[in-house]
C-alpha cells in the first residue's frame, strides 16, 4: 500500500502544470471503463458530463475523470483527456465510433498568484492531454497538477491522496485538489481537523491541541464568490452499481465535513466522485456497501489534510504561505 489512490487496482493519475500560469490539471485513467457516480454538495460548481453519472442514465462506465483549475476555462482539460484515450482506441462504442467519457470538475484559481493572460485559447486541453501522458501508479502529492493553484483561508492547498483496506480486504482509495473556502486547520494553527483519522504521521502527527482556542469555531472564509471548491475523487475495488457508487458519493462526502471548516458553502463548487473498477463483488451489498463508505469518508478526509501538508508555496508574486512555511519547523 502506497498511501495513494492507486493501490486501488486498475487506474492511474497523472499531473501536469505550468507554473507561470500558476495553474494545472489532473487526469484520472482507468485501465477499464469503471462505474462512477458523484454527489454534488458545493453552491458554485463547474462539472462536465456528470449528468450521465446519475444511475438512470445509459453509460455504465467512464474511461477517466480529469480534475482542473481555470474556473469553467479548465472543463477544456477533458478535452485533453478524451484526445489522449482517443488515441488509445479507448471509449464508448456507437457501431464504428468510440467516444472516450471523461466527466470533469474545476476549482476556481483564477485570482491566484500566476499569469492567466492566456490568449485567444486557454492552455488546459493541452494540460489535460499532457496529464493523462504522464498517468501512472506513482504521482506526486501537493501543488501540483489541479492543485497548483489551490488555496484555503490560510495555507496554500494542493493535491492529497490516502488509502485504506476495510475489515473485509476491499482497498478504498481517495484523491483530493483542495481549493475551499474555509480552513483545513483549527483556528490558523498547524493542527488538522482530520487529525482523529490521521495514520502513521502522515500530516505531521499533532493531533488535535490540548485545548479548543476561544475562536475555533467562529467560521472564517476567503470569500469572494466562486474562488473556491474541492474536488475528491474516491474509488474502490469492490464491483458495485451506479446506485451503489452513488451512495458511495453520497457517505464520502463526510470525509470533507471532518476536513474542512465550514464546507459546502456557497462559495464552494465541492464534488465528490465515487469510482468501482470491479475486481470484487460485494459480500453483502448493504453491510457491505456501509462499511465501504465509512473507510471512504475517513480516507477523504485524510487526502485532504495531505494535500494541504504536502503542498509548496509558489515560486510567484502573491502567492499563499504553505502549512511548512508556518508550522513545519
Amino acid at each position: 500500500m502506497r498511501n495513494l489512490i492507486t493501490d486501488v487496482p486498475g487506474l492511474r493519475v497523472g499531473h501536469a502544470e505550468d507554473l507561470r500560469l500558476g495553474s494545472g490539471a489532473t487526469a484520472l485513467i482507468f485501465d477499464t471503463p469503471a462505474v462512477a457516480s458523484i454527489d454534488l454538495r458545493g453552491g458554485g460548481p463547474g462539472t462536465r458530463e456528470t449528468a450521465l453519472l446519475d444511475p438512470a442514465q445509459t453509460v455504465e462506465g467512464i474511461d477517466a475523470i480529469a480534475l482542473s483549475g481555470g474556473s469553467a476555462f479548465g472543463l477544456d482539460a477533458a478535452s485533453g483527456v478524451q484526445a489522449w484515450l482517443k488515441e488509445q482506441g479507448r471509449g464508448f462504442a456507437v457501431r464504428s465510433a468510440r467516444v472516450p467519457i471523461v466527466p470533469a470538475a474545476i476549482l476556481f484559481d483564477l485570482l491566484a498568484a500566476g499569469d492567466k493572460n492566456w490568449g485567444r485559447f486557454p492552455p488546459y486541453r493541452d494540460l489535460g492531454y499532457a496529464a493523462a501522458a504522464t498517468a501512472g501508479i506513482e504521482f506526486a502529492l501537493g501543488s501540483v497538477g489541479a492543485g497548483t493553484g489551490a488555496t484555503t483561508v490560510n495555507c496554500k492547498g494542493g493535491i492529497g491522496s490516502a488509502s485504506a483496506k476495510t475489515p473485509d480486504g476491499y482497498v478504498v482509495g481517495a484523491l483530493a485538489a483542495v481549493n475551499a473556502a474555509g480552513s483545513v486547520t483549527i483556528d490558523g494553527g498547524p493542527h488538522f481537523w482530520a487529525a482523529p483519522f490521521e495514520q502513521n504521521g502522515e500530516f505531521g502527527g499533532r493531533g488535535w491541541p490540548t485545548s479548543f482556542p476561544a475562536n475555533a469555531f467562529t467560521p472564517i472564509t476567503k470569500g469572494g464568490v466562486r474562488e473556491n471548491t474541492t474536488l475528491a475523487v474516491v474509488a474502490t475495488d469492490a464491483m458495485l452499481t451506479k446506485a451503489q457508487a452513488k451512495r458511495l458519493a453520497v457517505m464520502a462526502q463526510s470525509g470533507l465535513s471532518r476536513a474542512i471548516y465550514p464546507v459546502h458553502t456557497p462559495l464552494d463548487g465541492d464534488v465528490v466522485f465515487a469510482v468501482a473498477t470491479g475486481r470484487r463483488s460485494l459480500a453483502d451489498p448493504l453491510l457491505g456497501l456501509t462499511t465501504l463508505g465509512a473507510v471512504a469518508a475517513n480516507v477523504v478526509a485524510r487526502a485532504i489534510a495531505r494535500g494541504v501538508f504536502a503542498a509548496k508555496a509558489l515560486p510567484l508574486a502573491g502567492s499563499l504561505p504553505s502549512w511548512q512555511d508556518q508550522f513545519g519547523q
